[in-house]
Parts: C-alpha cells; structure tokens; sequence
C-alpha cells in the first residue's frame, strides 16, 4: 500500500537533496541501477530526474550521471541569467537619454518627494539609512506600535550603530511605561546611541546626516514627503534641538513629579491642551497615551478643580493659574 508520504513530495529543492536520497543516489550510482520499490521512500530522485526508468525492466531504475544532472539543472539558470543582463543593458539604454537631461535640471526640483505607500516610505527610508554616515535624529510618538514594527525599527538601526553613527531619538514621556518600548532600547545602551522623553510630540520626524529629512503628510501615515531642500531639512534640524535641549534621559527616572498644587506633570500638559481646545483624541496622541487613560486625567482635572462639565473645566483651569509655570 502507497503511504501519503511516498505520494507527496519532499518540501526540499534539489540543492538540498535529503537524506534519504542521497543515500538511494549514491547506492544506484554504484550498482548503475535500483529498485523501483527501493525508492518509494525518497519520491525526490525522480521529481529531480535524478534517476530513470530501465528500459529493459520496468521493476528497476538507472541513474542519471551526475554531470548531465548538473547541466539539466544549470541550463535554464544560466538562460535567466542571460537574459536578465540582456534585459538590464536595454532599461540602462532606455532611461540613459532621460539621465542626460536630468542632469541638467537644478537639484531644487527634487527637493521634496512625495511617497506614497508603506512599501515606498520605507525602501527611501531603508535607502536613506544606508547611506547615513554621521548622524540620524528621530522623533518618534509613543502611540502602541506592533511588535513587527518594533522588530522593523531594530534592523534598520543596527547597521547604522554598528558602523559608527550616532543615533539621537525623542519619545513622548509615556514611552518610559511602554514594556515593548523599554525592551527596545536597552538593546541599544550605548554612548552612540542617546533616548530622551518630553511631554508633547506632533509627528514623527527622522533626519540623517543633516542632508535628508522624512515626515508624514497624513494621518495613517501612508504618504510622507522625503526632504532634501537644505533650508527645510536645517529648519527641521533646529526644531529637533529645541526639544532635545528641553526633554529628560530616558535613564533619568519618571518626570511625572507631583507638584505643589496637587497635579503632576502630564495633568499640566493636558490641562493646557484643554484651554487651547484640543479634543480628547488629539490630546492623547500628542502625549501619547490611549484615550482612555487621557480621559481618566482629566477627570481626575476635573475633580481637583471641582468642575461639573467639560466647558466649566476649561473655564476653572483658565481661572485656577495652574498653567503659570508653564509660561
């Protein structure tokens, strides 16, 4: 009886002949043929045409010699390759008139691209990283990031620390409570590597060598622009230390202190968040925090300043000078 296994191919390519098979190859090679039965358990010899069917027996097989298994195998890799170069040379002839007068435009035509798609956003970016040398600054939102884009992040920095680049990130303080976010870092904790936190982040931002900046033109973050206009990227540059000149180590322990009028750190944020009307969601993501941790601030607000409604609040933070220190 015919077993499921002897019926279903072997999930290994011809590179990798098993064990099996290669063991019933090596035996018909020796021999110059084999039992048909013998090679039930390894179906790969004949899906590889590795052996043949005996024409004066059809209970016996012959093997094929490995030189003419070798060239059947060889051949139509090295037609691909062929025709892959071919291929090649003709776009390079096609797109070689287009390069010529490119050359001739001035490079502030090409100063800001617009990328749409994540596929696109991110081989600039993978390209970008590449070619950084000295510097990369990021601002990064501390909204939750799945796992995937965490691991994403990791590769794309490795390189850059490994060849010597130093890499200067912004988080939002809530980042210091983000296990996944924490697990990232410490992978890298070194001198070339620095992580900061501040109370309040727009949108992300990444800068490499002072030449090319990238941010997100949409919410869903599937267009961005890649900068490369050398007034924008340094202005950019420029608000990127304003922050970092503003924002905490990472290592420096939780900013969120109480102060003397009872409220923290991030209850200040949102209350001036609140008097300039910002909406819930909004509030949330620029400090980024879930929505309904952002609302259990503010009611907590709302209970410190014996407020009854959302209109009330606002007017009693105005009234109450708790946002003074922050002018």
């Amino acid at each position: 009886m015919t077993t499921n296994r002897t019926k279903g191919k072997h999930p290994h390519a011809v590179t990798a002949l098993c064990d099996e098979g290669s063991r019933l190859y090596v035996d018909a090679l020796r021999t110059g043929r084999i039992a048909r039965a013998d090679v039930e358990a390894a179906p790969c010899l004949m899906e590889f045409a590795l052996l043949h069917p005996d024409p004066d027996d059809a209970n016996w097989l012959r093997p094929v010699p490995p030189s003419v298994a070798l060239a059947q195998r060889l051949n139509p890799l090295e037609l691909e390759i062929t025709e892959r170069r071919r291929a090649s040379i003709e776009l390079a002839d096609a797109f070689e008139p287009f390069m010529a007068l490119s050359a001739q435009v001035t490079a502030s035509t090409h100063s800001i691209t617009v990328l749409e798609g994540l596929d696109r956003i991110n081989a600039a970016l993978d390209l970008a990283t590449s070619q950084c040398q000295n510097e990369m600054l990021t601002v990064q939102p501390s909204g939750h990031r799945p796992e995937r884009r965490l691991i994403e992040g990791l590769e794309r920095d490795r390189p850059l620390i490994e060849r010597g680049v130093r890499i200067r990130t912004l988080y939002q303080h809530t980042a210091r409570y983000s296990p996944e976010k924490l697990a990232y870092v410490d992978k890298f904790a070194d001198g070339k590597v620095e992580y900061r936190t501040i109370d309040e982040l727009v949108e992300r931002l990444i800068i490499c060598d002072e030449t090319v900046a990238f941010i997100p033109i949409r919410d869903d973050r599937q267009v961005a622009l890649e900068i490369r206009h050398a007034g924008l990227v340094g202005y950019l540059m420029k608000v990127f230390e304003f922050m970092w000149n503003r924002a905490v180590p990472l290592n420096a322990g939780a900013p969120y202190e109480t102060a003397p009028d009872g409220l923290t750190d991030i209850q200040h944020s949102i209350a001036k968040l609140l008097v300039e009307g910002h909406v819930d969601e909004a509030i949330a993501r620029r400090l980024g925090m879930n929505v309904r941790t952002c609302r259990a601030h503010i009611a907590k607000l709302a209970t410190a300043l014996g407020s009854g409604s959302r209109a009330q609040l606002g007017y009693l933070i105005a009234q109450s000078g708790i946002l003074v220190r922050d002018e």
